[in-house]
């Protein structure tokens, strides 16, 4: 069996000093270095084979990050690590203490099509990986093709659609060799929950944007707006992990969702939980009360559900461990996982012919606790995300 980790890690605005990202937002010398010292203590910590990352402004932030993250595992290595000269260099001990470098990972990095002016910048995303990647890295945003969701009021009548042409942020579709196996793993930023409200023309600013004249209703309506957006860039996503696991291959997906594990958008990501028994249902063409599926066509529909659904290696671990709490958000008090690793059945325990397994789930979140992220505006040099990272191992 190989063993590996694969980890995700909102950074939370990562790009170099002295530039302004969002309007009258920008890190000073001396903040940046604080912050890439965070970082790469994090990602010391982690010492994750396959990083995906979100909210990066540019790539050359992130090696600077990546070179101090070695810095410190190297020295860590020369401190603890026992010499060759030693007969017990060779314990378990050591290979849980040891670090290893990133100096021959691959870096893929995805910057954002919506980014623009100093002030009005939009992070994209990366992946690091120990293991390489197979083919090129494949970013998702623009779509070739508009999507159209129609609806229709209860009455019947055509009710108009919704239509996206882009990502608010980039999906990032990677292949990794693994064992004997190749994964694809998917990186995501899904729409964030901050409304989306609209600018009258030659108007400065849209109406609810004036907390002076505080408007719960136009709010309401902003949330909503990205609401929307978030559950369709879901979909999008979902279409993409659909087509690689119809061409039976294993699937990871990680990244920030903006939503927990039961929200409409995390649940379209995942797919269906199967019926407990198909036959009792009455058949999609029933005739009459008494029509329903077919004990056979019950076992098909549950395999054909199961075999396209993802698992929280989040719920894994909670099964595995009778743990009941894990966060990687505690924005306004609140408690949140909007941060997941989602694993195929190619992965899952229950699942006779899976290539592997999770072993272990780690959550690195004390800094959300601890007074490492202070309240604004000194938050922004640490993460306002846990990190999360999954142990697994694979068939060789």
């Amino acid at each position: 069996m190989t063993r590996f980790t694969i980890a995700s890690f909102n950074v939370k605005n990562l790009i170099g000093a002295d530039q302004e990202y969002y309007q009258f937002q920008s890190y000073t010398p001396e903040e940046y270095a604080w912050k890439e010292d965070w970082m790469a203590q994090q990602m010391f910590s982690m010492d994750a084979d396959i990083v995906g990352f979100q909210e990066i402004f540019e790539e050359k932030a992130l090696r600077d990050v990546i070179t101090e993250t070695d810095r410190i595992g190297q020295k860590s290595n020369d401190d603890v690590l026992p010499s060759k000269t030693k007969s017990y260099r060779k314990k378990a001990i050591f290979r849980k203490l040891g670090y290893t470098p990133y100096g021959d990972a691959a870096l893929a990095f995805a910057p954002s099509i919506n980014d623009g002016q100093p002030g009005q910048r939009r992070p994209g995303l990366a992946i690091l990986s120990r293991q390489g990647f197979v083919g090129a890295p494949e970013v998702i945003q623009q779509l070739d093709t508009p999507l159209h969701i129609p609806f229709r009021e209860l009455t019947g009548e055509d009710a108009g659609h919704y239509t996206i042409t882009r990502l608010s942020r980039p999906l990032q579709k990677v292949r990794i060799p693994v064992g004997a196996h190749v994964v694809t793993v998917f990186n995501c930023h899904l729409k964030s929950k901050l409304g989306e409200y609209l600018k009258p023309g030659g108007a400065e600013f849209a109406p609810e944007a004036d907390l002076t004249r505080y408007d719960p209703v136009g709010r309401a309506m902003g949330a909503l707006r990205a609401a929307v957006r978030r559950m369709a860039e879901a979909w999008v996503l979902r279409r993409e992990i659909v087509a690689e696991l119809q061409q039976g291959r294993p699937v990871m997906v990680l990244g920030d969702f903006n939503d927990g594990e039961h929200a409409v958008s995390s649940e379209i990501i995942s797919g269906e939980v199967p019926f407990r028994n198909y036959a009792w249902m009455l058949r999609h063409n029933a005739r009459d009360y008494n029509d329903r599926y077919k004990k056979e066509e019950s076992t098909a529909i549950t395999k054909a559900v199961l075999d396209h659904r993802l698992t929280s290696a989040e719920k894994l671990f909670v099964r595995k461990s009778l743990r009941d709490m894990v966060y990687t958000s505690a924005f306004g008090g609140v408690y949140e996982s909007l941060d997941q690793i989602y694993l195929s059945r190619h992965f899952h325990p229950d699942n006779e012919d899976r290539i592997g397994e999770m072993e272990y789930f780690s959550v690195f979140n004390d800094h959300l606790t601890d007074g490492s992220h202070a309240e604004a505006p000194y938050n922004k040099l640490a993460s306002d995300h846990g990190q999360v990272m999954a142990r697994m191992k694979i068939g060789d």
